[in-house]
This record gives structure tokens, sequence and C-alpha cells, in this order.
């Protein structure tokens, strides 16, 4: 009696489902991949951090007015900032899907990764070219380069991970269709340096359409995405064929890891920190022949006249690592985060990467005074922006809680109410002292500092007048009579329809 076929996996022509051959072997020098990801996270996000340097090193004298030029100098800076630091945050998320198809290294993966994160510090260079020459296109056609050669490398990466398929995800491992799986994924790695292909070879006579196309790139996955919905909502959803077996799909547009996401936001925010004291460091250490002859010798009168930076220095510390703890909080309540919240998690990392430059303009209102009012508007900003994005991330989770949150804080309460309050406490005071500055521009710095200051307080504060208010209801509700038992009223009902006893 012959048994029933049972379902298997059609051989491919190709070979993909062959045996492993002998250099296969799944247990020969092949590691974990934990440690050079942890490793590739943190440079990653030095890399985007310090893309701001050329925008805080933008030299204005003293002697120059804070007008339209020096203004429109420093909008343009910041917008190639921006947008280089989001084409490096979309390298990082790709290199991040791409080793979720990747399961394990050997040596060879290792030294390719390494070569990735090579050309991937060599943007900065480049975009110091872009910001010092915004007339020459040299700068932007070797920011192309670097970019094709990320993707190139990237995809030597999988071409090597699907020719030894043991150091693939096991799930791609038992795919009979591992060659329509490769192709797939290399069509994704490959569609962003294709773009800046073109991009620079527009660079070579037509520029400013180079730059249109390099903002294309980081919004690719979100054009693909509106496609795909409109596709669908045009000409419905397409059937597959009988019989047909789905190929792993390499899915721009699942949330990424949830760990690998605080590991990065966790980067930008501690090098933006040091950034802050290295620019102490370098610009705030008196000269031996200032102390010796402006203040004869004492070295403690030559760092009083420093005392407008230390305090900007403190301010904008104390930014940062506030920023850092809303940033923190929030994602405790966190358990995956989609597409749109990394999105505004991108945004809002962004800006605070631009905090350095914030910290110099506060830093020079003892030198530059007539400046200030503008000084403390572009800081202002800079903080509402990091701020405000942050809030919209949590607003983004509350939209899909079921999904985005832990259970222990879905669906309202004082956790909800907490974070609100929490969140909004950055966005409320530097819109405040923006406000302000524009009734009272005689006393900006004043206006600027007091909300640095107190803004720590107001954490404080939250949390102990969120403490008294919880106390509060506490305390009323133990006024309050306790309810009657599920029993108890019948009884009492019953008990006065009864004769009385003798």
């Amino acid at each position: 009696m012959s048994r029933p076929p049972t379902p298997e996996q059609p051989l491919d022509v190709q070979g993909d489902s062959s045996p492993p051959r002998r250099d296969e072997d799944p247990g020969e020098s092949t590691q974990n991949s934990q440690r050079m990801l942890g490793f590739s996270d943190a440079l990653l996000s030095i890399i985007a951090t310090v893309m701001i340097l050329p925008v805080t090193h933008t030299e204005i004298s003293p002697e120059q007015q804070f007008d339209k030029s020096i203004q429109k100098l420093l909008a343009t800076r910041i917008a190639v900032y921006l947008m280089t630091f989001l084409i490096v945050t979309v390298a990082w998320a790709a290199h991040t899907r791409l080793f979720q198809v990747v399961g394990k290294i050997d040596d060879t993966l290792a030294l390719l990764n390494l070569a990735c994160m090579m050309t991937i510090t060599l943007l900065p260079y480049t975009f110091s070219l872009m910001v010092t020459f915004p007339d020459v296109p040299l700068g932007i056609f070797l920011f192309c380069v670097c970019v094709i050669t990320i993707g190139a490398v990237q995809a030597l990466i999988v071409g090597y991970a699907f020719h030894f398929p043991h150091l693939l995800n096991p799930k791609i491992q038992c795919s009979a269709h591992r060659t329509l799986s490769r192709q797939h994924i290399l069509r994704l790695v490959l569609r962003g340096p294709a773009l800046c292909l073109v991009a620079a070879v527009f660079s070579l006579f037509f520029f400013p359409m180079s730059y249109l196309l390099m903002v294309t790139v980081i919004f690719l996955p979100h054009i693909s995405k509106a496609t795909s919905w409109c596709k669908v909502k045009l000409m419905g959803h397409e059937e597959p064929p009988a019989h047909s077996v789905e190929p792993f799909r390499f899915d721009l547009h699942a949330p990424l890891s949830k760990e690998r996401v605080e590991a990065f936001s966790d980067g930008v925010y501690a090098i933006v920190a040091t950034l802050l004291i290295l620019d102490i460091c370098e610009d705030n250490v008196p000269d031996p022949k200032d102390v010796h002859e402006k203040f004869h010798g004492s070295l403690v009168a030559a760092l009083g006249a420093y005392g407008p930076q230390f305090l900007a220095y403190f301010g904008s510390f104390a930014t940062v690592g506030l920023l850092w703890f809303a940033h923190h909080s929030l994602f405790l309540h966190v358990r995956k985060a989609t597409q749109a919240m990394g999105l505004l998690n991108t945004l809002s990392l962004a800006f605070v990467g631009g905090l350095p430059l914030a910290y110099q303009q506060t830093s020079a209102f003892a030198r530059q005074p007539h400046d200030e009012l503008e000084r403390v508007r572009v800081s202002c900003a800079i903080i509402f922006f990091a701020s405000i994005f942050q809030f919209a991330i949590w607003t983004a989770a509350l939209l899909h809680q079921t999904e985005t949150l832990q259970p222990a804080v879905r669906f309202g309460g004082q956790e909800h109410a907490f974070m609100f309050a929490k969140l909004a406490l950055y966005p409320c005071a530097s819109l405040l002292a923006f406000a302000a500055t524009c009734l009272l521009s005689r006393f900006s710095t004043a206006i600027f500092h007091l909300m640095q200051i107190s803004v720590p307080f107001a954490f404080l504060l939250l949390r102990l007048l969120m403490r008294l208010a919880l106390a509060g209801l506490r305390a009323l509700q133990g006024l309050r009579p306790a309810p009657p038992l599920p029993g108890q009223a019948e009884a009492e009902a019953q008990s006065r329809l009864l004769p009385a006893s003798c």
C-alpha cells in the first residue's frame, strides 16, 4: 500500500536545495553577529552625529551682523546636515534589515562589514566639502560615490551569504526559493545606490537635481509603501498562482528591532553630550600668556571670564540629558516600534544632533551680544523640534497601542497622563521662551537661561505633583462609603419583609 504523497519543497534548478558542501559546515568558523552589530550601531551613531560639526564651526566674526546672508548660510547648512543625517540613518536601517537576513558571520563577512563601515566614515568629510564649497559639485559627487560604494559592499555581503547558506537566517536556509529571495533582496539593497548614481551624474551639470534625488532616497521606503497602497486600491489584491511557494520577503516596512533603535538612539545622545565638552576643552582653556598679562597670573580670574560659556555648557548638557531621559521613559513603555515611530525617532535624533549648534549659539552671547536675540531663537527652534518629535512618537504609539505598548500601560491611566506631561515640557518651554523673546527682546538671554534652569526642576515638580494627586485620589476614595457586597442588599430587603421576632 503506497503512502500518501507528502508536501515537499520543489527543487530549484539552480541548486538552491542541494545539500551543503564541506565548506558550508555550520559549525566551522562561524560567529554570532551581536558584537559586530553593536560596533556597527555605535559607529553609525557617531558618524550621524558628527555631521553637525561643519555647521557648528561656521565662522562668524564679532564684527559681522547676524543678517540675512548669515541666516541664509546657516539655514542652508542646517538643511544639508538634516539631509545627510537622514541618509546615514537610512544606511543604518538598511544595515539592520540586512543582518536580519544574515544570521551568522565568518571572517570574510566581518571584513566586508568593516569595509562598509570604513566607507561610511568618509561621509562627514564629503559633507564638509559640500557645506564649505556649496557651488562646487565635487562634494556632492563624492558623497554620492560613497553611498554607491556602501550599496555595492552590502550587495557583496548578500551575495557571499547566499553563496554559503549556513550563514543565512534559518527561515531562508530552509527555503526552496533562495534564488528568488536573493534577487528580491539585491533589488532593494541597490535601489538607493542606483538613485545616488543618477544624482552623481546630475551633479556634473545640474547639482540641484542631485539634492532632490538624495531626498528621494530618504523617503524611498515610504514612497514604495504609498505606491503599493495605491496599487492595491486601484487594482485589488493579486491572487497568487496555484501551488506556488512564497519566497522569503525582505520587508522594508516591517518594524525595526526595538533594541537596535534604542542602541542607535543612545549612541546619538552620548556623542552629542561628548561634543559639548570637547568644545569646552578646545575653546575655554586660557592661554598662559593671557593669564600672566591680563589677569596677573590668577587662573581663577581667567576662568571667571569664561563664566557665560560654562553656563551655556551646563544648560546644554541638562537639555541633552533630559531629552534622553524622556526618550528612555518613552521606550520603557514601548513593546515594538512601528515604521512611523522609527521615522519620527530619526527626525527627533536629527535635531538632537543639532544641539551642539545650539550650544555654540548660546555660548557666543558674551562675545556678540548684539546678535543674542537671533541666536536664542535658533536654539529654541532646535530644542522645540527635538522634543516635539518625541511627543509625536508617543502619539503614534497610542494610535496602535495594542501593537506597540506594553500591556501594563495600554488604554489610558496615570502612565498616559504622566508621559504626556513629561514629553510636553520641553516643547512648551521652548515655545514659551521663543514667544517671550519676541515680546521682551531686551531680556532674551535671561529668558533662555531661565528656561534651561527651570525645566529640570519642572521634571522633579511634575513627579511630586503626580504623587500628591494620586495620594489625594486615594484619600477621597477612602472617604467614600464602601459599596455593599453583591448579596447583602437583597438580604436586607428580605429581612424588612419578615415579621419581627417576639
